[in-house]
């Protein structure tokens, strides 16, 4: 099966010279649950926004879907985009509009200009977004405003908006970095499902270590630019892990020593 994604030495150094990403290659498969992880500044959020192309790469390939990101330009450029959806740590919602009409917003990257102005939907795609609404439990607030809604609520809408698209990889910019516990909860094993039933694969940026080792199936740890990690949960060691954040596990963890256990029956 060819990768949905591939990370060829890519290399990104920003005008102030910092040396965000060095030489990262990887690449991410359907239906994969990868979670990147490592301390603030260490090129993960910079990773997801290579993939469509938010930001140029320095050096290296970018391939979605096996074609050329970088390449692209245009109308072949937003196409490709089609392909990936994205979910943020702060919603990214039209909070004055209603959230069946922003679930909708999935559907402008396949609608000319005009009709993505106008707000001409189908039917079908109406039909759809409720039915999207109802599988994430926020069928009854379908005409509430956005604004009105709780913070695991607007994720849950955002959740419907990138599935909406129909992508290919779905991406996740610390999606529960704004919550509480319960709500974050929420919100991964809903990721986790939605992906899991229509085979997306899902690349999520997190920095709750215990949450990455239940939910994924592969973690990818990154250090100042580079991979030092890329396996399965359960191959993540506590020297690995101080080898990515510098610093034990147990002083990753807000209960100490504690919630050691959790972590490793999570795994």
């Amino acid at each position: 099966m060819d990768p949905i994604l591939k990370f060829d030495r890519v290399s990104k150094h920003y005008p102030n010279g910092v040396h965000a990403l060095k030489e990262v290659s990887f690449e991410v498969r359907e239906g994969e649950f990868l979670s990147i992880i490592g301390p603030s500044g260490s090129g993960k959020s910079t990773v997801l926004r290579s993939i469509n192309r938010l930001i140029p790469i320095s050096g290296g390939s970018v391939y979605l879907d096996g074609e050329p990101v970088s390449e692209k330009k245009g109308k072949e450029l937003r196409c490709l985009r089609r392909k990936v959806g994205m979910i943020f740590q702060n919603y990214n919602l039209v909070y004055s509009l209603s959230v069946l009409q922003n679930v909708l917003h999935g559907c402008l990257g396949y609608m000319s200009g005009l009709k993505g102005i106008l707000g001409c939907y189908s039917e079908e795609d109406k039909l759809r977004a409720i039915g999207l609404l109802e599988e994430l439990g926020m069928k009854q607030f379908c005409y509430n405003r956005a604004a009105d809604l709780s913070g695991g609520q607007k994720q849950r809408v955002g959740i419907a908006r990138a599935i909406m698209q129909q992508p290919k990889l779905l991406l996740c910019d610390e999606p529960i970095a704004s919550l509480d516990p319960s709500s974050a909860k929420t919100i991964m094993d809903l990721l986790k499902e939605m992906t899991h039933k229509r085979n997306i694969a899902c690349i999520v940026n997190l920095h709750q270590l215990d949450v990455a080792l239940k939910y994924s199936t592969r973690i990818i740890g990154l250090s100042k630019g580079e991979v030092v990690f890329d396996g399965p949960p359960e191959c993540l060691t506590d020297e690995m892990i101080e080898r990515i954040y510098g610093t034990s596990r147990e002083n990753l963890m807000l209960g100490g020593g504690n919630e050691k256990k959790d972590i490793v029956d999570c795994a």
